[in-house]
């Protein structure tokens, strides 16, 4: 069957109509996410805020600046939970939506792709509440001058713990962006290699702007994106070996 019978099989109406099942399926999976979490909303910010209220001063405690900011907050945060658990439905969804007009040599390549891109998302995450988390705040809260409380708002650190969980999630993909950039011919693994300088010199700007304003958290982020980037090539080189060797088949 060629292309031209393939469109007249899926005509415009048919696609957008596959398209809003999908992102229906997507929104339904966010919102039963979002009811099961509701009940431990509290217990889900206690569990993200635990990194920074370790290093709070004995006797003190987080505030509400906010009438509304004990309910909202965390609600927002369950809202953000529910989305990254419901990660895996909504790129399956999406998997499903793409894979129809792929070749079969790219769809081996995109579906270990697609596993490798959510491990890989819940790895940034993990990183950044594990290793991120307790240094930036242990050195916000060291460095109090003398005389002040160091007491946080909730909703405020929330948007920051959110903006870093943010950053190295998306950080975490770069080796997912490199072996595409290297399987679909765009760039080679060499010529990647040989830019290694300013992408460098790019990861610590990009983690300048994505992160609070602190070296720790800015060299938190931008060396694992040299080092993912580095992991990329290694991984691109062998994708465009077995694509090669795949070649004459």
């Amino acid at each position: 069957m060629t292309d031209a019978d393939q469109d007249q099989g899926q005509p415009l109406v048919a696609h957008l109509t596959e398209l809003r099942d999908r992102l229906l399926r997507i929104v339904l999976a966010v919102l039963v996410c979002t009811v099961g979490l509701m009940p431990f909303a509290n217990t889900i910010y206690s569990f993200v805020a635990e990194p920074l209220r370790r290093y709070l001063p004995e006797g003190t405690s987080m505030i509400a600046t906010e009438i509304a900011s004990t309910f909202l907050t965390p609600f927002k945060l369950v809202l953000v939970s529910a989305f990254c658990m419901a990660m895996p439905v909504i790129l399956h969804q999406i998997w499903q939506f793409v894979a129809p007009g792929m070749y079969r040599h790219e769809k081996r390549i995109a579906a270990p792709l697609l596993a490798s891109s959510v491990i890989l998302f819940y790895a940034g995450l993990a990183f950044a509440y594990y290793v991120v988390f307790p240094l930036v705040f242990g050195f916000f809260s060291g460095i109090t001058p003398e005389g002040v409380n160091y007491t946080p708002d909730i909703a405020r650190f929330l948007d920051t713990a959110l903006k870093l969980f943010l950053a190295f999630g998306i950080a975490f993909e770069i080796p997912i962006a490199t072996v595409l950039l290297i399987a679909s011919g765009v760039t080679t693994a060499n010529d990647l290699a040989e830019k290694r300088p300013y992408v460098i010199i790019g990861c610590f700007v990009f983690g300048m702007l994505l992160t609070p304003p602190d070296v720790i958290s800015q060299a938190l982020l931008a060396v694992p994106m040299w080092l993912l980037f580095e992991v990329g090539i290694v991984f691109g080189r062998l994708v465009k070996k077995k694509q090669a060797e795949q070649a004459p088949d």
